[in-house]
């Protein structure tokens, strides 16, 4: 019951084939030993860069592909989701939609010649640090500080939930330059040589596990004044403009899953037998797919609405907030029925569909959880 999608153009239709070859190139011969040790090779964000998929946004004068089109962000988020290999290749999604958008974005033409060559030969790893131990979708919450001294800033404090956090070598991070709630955060580009940074540990998860997820540590921390993004006291004006693209591109990867977790259900309720017959001529699992195919479809529709929306610079904050609520706790029913159409064998980590179940469940936390979601959508309605 697919339905036919006119969103895309033969260009985005050759990235596609260009992201299925690198995964099965790169990351399927390498996904188990990734997952064990918890994080990707460096060697990773180079190989993705010579390919074109890392970097594609950034501007050809520096390096980059020049394809400033939200399409190819979404077409790479549906490809790792939809017949997921490794979620390590999680972190080059991770810096094309939500992290290299600051340095393309809110940066100099002195700090774009100065990153963004790095940035888009796959030689900088970038991360975002917003989250603290003590704060996470308030901003306003934040403590980490950065006390001007001369033409540096001192930094102290520390972040948690960090993606990329091992590997990075630089750190887009929300500090506090004074005690307004808003126009008191800033964004300082933190390089990870810097004296006084320090990586805490790599966090055990409960899914993507090849994905690094690092506690960051600042003890007085001496970062250029010229690593400002924006001005003083812009932060959270610049965290509020990438919002929305983040929130898109989990939602569009959520659709993206929950076809693939449900093309691989289908196939398995076929040939598993029970009673002398295959389990999916029962009516129950009949009427179970009949709904999650369905409802999927619904939201497959709603989300290429999204996408063309963002791509004309029309997606509200609000219209992100919903369907990044929508599509991941859609994904994470999909996934729980599609398990139990499994019966005992969806309980093995042998079969995908449990490791999709460990990795489903974090979408409705990260990138701003469903009830901070709802609350932007309902606080657009007025209320």
């Amino acid at each position: 019951m697919t339905l036919k999608r006119d969103i895309y153009d033969e260009d985005h239709e050759q990235f596609r084939e260009v992201v299925r070859a690198f995964v099965e190139q790169y990351a399927r011969p390498n996904a188990d030993r990734w997952s064990a040790e918890g994080k990707v090779d460096r060697w990773l964000f180079t190989k993705a860069a010579e390919a074109g998929i890392l970097g594609f946004a950034i501007a050809e004068e520096y390096g980059g592909g020049g394809a400033d089109d939200f399409r190819f962000h979404a077409i790479m988020g549906e490809e790792l989701a939809h017949n997921p290999v490794s979620d390590g290749m999680a972190g080059i999604a991770l810096s094309n939609d939500i992290v290299i958008p600051y340095f393309t974005d809110l940066t100099s033409d002195e700090q774009k010649q100065q990153w963004l060559p790095g940035i888009a030969a796959g030689e900088l790893i970038v991360a975002v640090a917003m989250t603290e131990p003590g704060t996470g979708s308030d901003l306003s919450g934040i403590r980490t500080s950065a006390v001007r001294d001369g033409e540096d800033y001192i930094v102290n404090g520390s972040k948690i939930f960090i993606s990329n956090g091992q590997n990075a070598d630089l750190v887009v991070t929300a500090v506090r330059t004074s005690d307004d709630p808003h126009r008191g955060l800033s964004l300082l580009v933190i390089e990870a040589d810097s004296p006084g940074f320090s990586r805490g540990r790599n966090l055990d998860k409960v899914g993507l596990h090849a994905q690094d997820t690092s506690e960051l540590v600042f003890e007085d921390v001496r970062v250029p004044a010229a690593n400002l993004l924006g001005a003083e006291g812009d932060g959270f004006f610049g965290i509020m403009r990438n919002l929305p693209q983040e929130r898109l591109s989990i939602a569009a990867a959520a659709v993206a899953a929950s076809e693939g977790v449900l093309e691989r259900t289908l196939a398995y309720v076929k040939d598993r037998k029970a009673f002398g017959k295959p389990i999916g001529s029962f009516q129950n699992t009949r009427f179970e797919l009949a709904d999650m195919v369905t409802a999927t479809d619904v939201s497959r529709a709603y989300i290429d609405r999204c996408i063309r929306l963002h791509s004309a610079g029309e997606l509200s904050a609000e219209d992100a907030a919903a369907a990044k609520f929508w599509t991941t706790e859609q994904l994470v029913h999909v996934v729980n029925r599609c398990l139990q159409l499994h019966g005992g064998y969806g309980y093995m980590r042998e079969y995908r569909i449990a490791r999709d179940y460990e990795d489903a469940r974090i979408t409705t936390i990260y990138g701003g959880t469903t009830e901070i979601m709802k609350e932007i959508v309902g606080r657009g309605l007025g209320l």
